[in-house]
């Protein structure tokens, strides 16, 4: 089903609006597309507009705040093993084909202070940072009922784009003056951007990327956050505020509990998607901050892999009455992985249907709810 922007977010603020969401945040990974292929799944399917997955139209903004380099990707060496580029930052990325569908970076542009400074024109105000032609379209958008979302740079994972997560969790302690200097110039133009864009185009949703946590917690703690993160989404998040925004979203891949606290006090309001292998558990997080946050994600994908019995085990849990009512986006939580078969698939999409009183499915259509 499609859902417009008004029951979506009357939804996350944990109202009921007559029916509860059940919805697939990112799709199969490419490899899972290939086994149900040979398992007999049809296009639709491996498309995922087969299942009548729930939805809300949106528009993603056109105000950007992203580095602005000038500099255009090069691959430097490709075989049927791995490729090497040069991206837009300048790192050397290389991506091993068998076993992955993202480049990882071998070397970074920033080290200390100094490098910073050379690239930090990147990141300054441009007024053609905003696309209006597109604005206007989205204005158009909104007003049919698409919810209006905003991204700005995450904290942690920009830092760790130009420095790499070890050099950024060192940088916090020998380089503090620079971590509060990149954080300030994101801000600054993130705010100019919003500023423009939120005239012209209310903003409904404010977006942020993180992954910056792994299966034993987050790579830094509450204390770095609120000296140094914190600042920087409360900036933002008050100016998106100022222009209409009732929801914060941050996705954040691993087990974020150490930290939730931390960056709740700075505005967020949803973190997914909430990784049960992580140590995540939806029910437990609501049982702890009830209404102050709304819940996104959070079914086991790993259940999946088992037996009929394992998943709807995990759906009795996840989906029991406390959870229901306004306030939960029931999903996976990542990723269809490899191993999980079409069968399965099929069983976990109309058992949650049934358990969430939901009719058969009757309609194609889906959308990666991952914002």
């Amino acid at each position: 089903m499609i859902w417009n922007r008004e029951r979506y977010i009357a939804h996350c603020m944990h109202e009921f609006t007559g029916r509860e969401m059940f919805c697939e945040l990112f799709g199969p990974l490419k490899a899972l597309e290939d086994e149900w292929l040979a398992q007999g799944a049809t296009q639709k399917e491996i498309e995922m507009t087969a299942f009548d997955w729930d939805y809300v139209l949106y528009t993603r903004l056109a105000g950007s705040c992203s580095a602005r380099t000038g500099q255009q990707a090069v691959v430097l060496e490709d075989t049927p093993e791995y490729s090497i580029q040069r991206d837009g930052m300048g790192r050397t990325m290389k991506l091993i084909k068998q076993s992955a569908t993202i480049p990882l970076p071998l070397d970074y542009p920033v080290k200390t202070m100094d490098d910073w400074l050379r690239i930090k024109h990147w990141y300054a105000f441009r007024e053609d940072r905003i696309d209006w032609a597109q604005i206007e379209r989205q204005k158009a958008l909104r007003e049919q009922g698409y919810l209006t979302l905003f991204s700005v740079p995450g904290g942690f994972d920009e830092p760790r784009q130009l420095l790499g997560e070890e050099g950024l969790c060192v940088a916090f302690y020998d380089e503090p003056e620079m971590i509060e200097d990149m954080l300030a110039t994101f801000g600054d133009t993130a705010v100019k951007v919003m500023e423009r864009v939120g005239e012209a185009v209310p903003i409904d949703n404010l977006s942020i990327h993180e992954d910056m946590a792994g299966k034993s917690g987050p790579l830094i703690g509450p204390n770095l956050i609120e000296a140094y993160v914190g600042p920087y989404y409360q900036r933002v998040w008050d100016c998106a505020k100022s222009f209409g925004a009732k929801l914060f979203s941050q996705d954040s891949d691993g087990n974020m509990n150490a930290v939730m606290d931390a960056f709740m006090a700075c505005g967020v309001n949803c973190s997914y998607p909430c990784e049960p292998a992580a140590g995540m558990d939806i029910v437990a997080m609501k049982k702890k901050y009830g209404k102050r946050l709304f819940y996104k994600g959070g079914i086991d994908k790993h259940a999946l892999r088992k037996d009929k019995a394992a998943i709807r085990a995990e759906l009795e849990y996840k989906m029991c009455d406390f959870m229901k009512g306004g306030g939960t986006i029931f999903a996976l939580d990542h990723r269809i992985p490899n191993g999980v078969s079409l069968e399965n698939y099929r069983y976990y999409v109309k058992t949650g249907r049934e358990m969430l009183g939901l009719q058969p499915v009757s309609e194609e259509g889906w959308a990666r709810m991952a914002f």
